[in-house]
């Protein structure tokens, strides 16, 4: 039983505003048992203000409670109350959206693949670039409650063939092609079936389960046009979609996205309504979407990877918020352009797409005044480019976010009243009504705070599973429901997180643990580095070396010399790369990520070569 005068002092602290007599006597009662430590929780309405951990354990406890809802339920809402509201613009397709025309064409498409056969808990994959069709289909699939496959634009033959046959996609939609992408060439080189086959009853060896697929932008043969989907929703199937909506489920799958595949095959993260609607909701309460009274959000992002179809798309159902897409594939000064041209107030990027941005010749003539805030994550962000991006682009409410496509995604949000400090050194703290902890990976122990270990999630965001992978699912997931990050972290009494790398990524020195996260935060001190990415190659007598594979600002000159000379006496002598490269790009994602397998392949053969 908490004491009244206990009550209200929790209360005060709830609020944010816990004055300094207060925190006294908070920390007085909480000495004297008033609540075990492993209870307290962390309360994440605001930045914590009171050092509450004990243990590397927090709970982000909060007083605003999660969403029943499905995703059309969140869009439906929103589509009510901002009928007019711009929902997306696209800038390079010339396409401009309300709430209400959007939604309009949603109920349409699906009502349309009802009428292509597609049921309940069927996949459909979707596979291409930004478009404004891809959003259509992520909400179309979501009422009609079918799982949307979202299938990495980048895919070649062999990955696209693995990833439809893995789930069993019975529909796929995309573009003829795009750039150097010959999306309906690969499907038929898959499927050569497809070009006697009536559209709708295609009968595949290689993917037995496809049956339709839905080009967005010319004829084919044996394929749907876009236009036959949409016109094939009669009253008949706008009735089923209706008698529809009472069966949804919010804890019903709807969503399968694949690991990035730095590392090994892809695995398909099986997601439900309930988690990307509460994790788009609480991240974009993290941003502040409810209180900002205009947010028109820029997104290089790709909506094929969780951070665009979450923090993004999600987002803009869940919190009617604006979306702005610069270009349908990555473009750095095309994102300049939007900010400045569309008055954006937010902008989201991985940190590479910053580096890119920030990089960009005319950037001086661009107008960012109305950018308020931004949101950074995909990968760790260097603590210099945090400050430059604040500097350099005058935004001054840069958020640091930090998850994973199996926690759909954000598990760790920093505010945009952070100090800078917390900004650049952090992923922020923990979200609303999650836990984490961070264990030793050999023992299973919870550390003590500050002390590194591996990251562990466990809540709502936590996906299903891996779609049709039972091993992989127990091998990431425990029994008591924590997920498994794989990454190697610390947190400090207030939940704040640092993400010190990946277990994978560690280097072994001759017997020395090393985390190339630490190298690459320093070696971006340097004035003359622009990106820097730190791996382990093959050492006869030492196991692994430290390799720095440096991109060099524009312009200047650098030595091996001077990098190594700049790291003694700075940084342990054990931590000082023995090898330096020089390179002009890094080996990426579709998604911005760096494979950092590739880097090291490619810094041991260029290494050898040298030899």
């Amino acid at each position: 039983m908490i004491p009244r005068a206990a009550q209200s002092l929790q209360s005060l602290r709830n609020s944010c505003a816990l004055p300094a007599a207060g925190k006294l006597l908070w920390r007085r009662w909480t000495r004297q048992g008033g609540l075990p430590a492993a209870s307290r929780g962390i309360h994440v309405d605001c930045p914590p203000i009171i050092p509450t951990l004990t243990s590397s354990y927090a709970h982000g406890t909060s007083s605003t409670p999660l969403l029943q809802a499905t995703v059309a339920e969140t869009l439906l809402r929103s589509v009510e109350l901002h009928p007019d509201k711009e929902a997306m613009v696209f800038m390079e397709d010339g396409v401009r959206k309300t709430f209400a025309e959007f939604q309009q064409d949603v109920d349409q498409a699906a009502a349309g693949l009802l009428a292509l056969g597609l049921k309940k808990g069927d996949r459909l994959g979707m596979w291409g670039p930004n478009t404004y069709e891809w959003v259509v289909f992520q909400f179309a699939t979501a009422k009609a409650g079918i799982i949307l496959v979202s299938v990495n634009p980048a895919y070649q033959l062999q990955e696209v063939e693995f990833a439809l046959k893995k789930v069993g996609v019975k529909a796929i939609v995309c573009p003829t092609q795009f750039k150097t992408q010959k999306y309906c060439d690969m499907l038929r080189k898959i499927c050569p079936e497809i070009e006697k086959a009536s559209p709708g009853d295609l009968k595949s060896a290689r993917l037995p389960d496809l049956r339709s697929v839905i080009v967005l932008d010319s004829r084919q043969p044996g394929m749907f046009h876009l236009e036959d989907v949409m016109q094939a929703g009669s009253s008949q199937y706008v009735k089923q979609l209706q008698d529809l909506q009472k069966t949804l489920q919010f804890d019903d799958p709807i969503n399968i996205q694949f690991t990035s595949g730095t590392t090994g095959a892809p695995k398909g993260a099986t997601l439900t309504h309930h988690n990307i609607v509460n994790n788009a909701y609480f991240v974009g309460r993290r941003m502040g979407y409810h209180w900002r009274p205009i947010t028109r959000v820029c997104v290089p992002v790709p909506l094929y990877h969780c951070f665009g179809s979450v923090g993004a798309a999600m987002c803009m159902a869940v919190h009617g918020i604006s979306l702005v897409f610069p270009s349908t594939g990555y473009n750095g000064r095309a994102n300049l352009v939007a900010m400045d041209s569309e008055r954006c107030t937010i902008i989201y990027g991985t940190p590479t797409m910053y580096v890119d941005m920030l990089s960009q010749p005319d950037f001086n003539k661009f107008d960012f005044s109305s950018v308020v805030a931004g949101f950074i994550a995909g990968s760790p962000c260097p603590s210099e480019l945090a400050k430059t991006i604040i500097t350099k682009m005058g935004i001054k409410g840069i958020t640091i976010g930090y998850g994973t496509t199996e926690n759909s995604p954000v598990t760790f949000c920093g505010s945009p009243l952070d100090n800078m400090e917390r900004k650049s050194e952090t992923v922020g703290y923990i979200m609303d009504h999650l836990e984490a902890k961070v264990v030793n990976p050999t023992t299973g122990e919870i550390v003590p705070v500050g002390m590194t270990g591996e990251l562990m999630i466990r809540g709502y965001c936590v996906m299903l599973e891996y779609w049709a992978d039972e091993p992989k699912t127990q091998e990431c997931i425990t029994k008591n429901g924590w997920y498994k990050t794989g990454d190697i972290a610390s947190l400090d009494a207030y939940s704040y997180c640092k993400i010190e790398g990946r277990i994978k990524d560690m280097i072994i020195r001759g017997g020395e643990n090393i985390y190339p996260a630490e190298i690459e935060q320093f070696l971006h001190t340097h004035q003359k580095v622009k990106e820097a990415q730190v791996v382990g190659v093959q050492d006869p007598r030492m196991g692994e070396e430290i390799c720095a594979c440096i991109r060099l600002a524009d312009g200047v000159d650098c030595t091996v010399e001077e990098i190594r000379d700049y790291c003694k006496g700075q940084i342990s002598h054990f931590k000082v790369p023995h090898y330096v490269l020089f390179v002009s790009s890094y080996p990426l994602t579709v998604t911005g990520k760096i494979q950092k397998h590739k880097l090291r392949e490619v810094a041991e053969k260029q290494l050898q070569l040298k030899k």
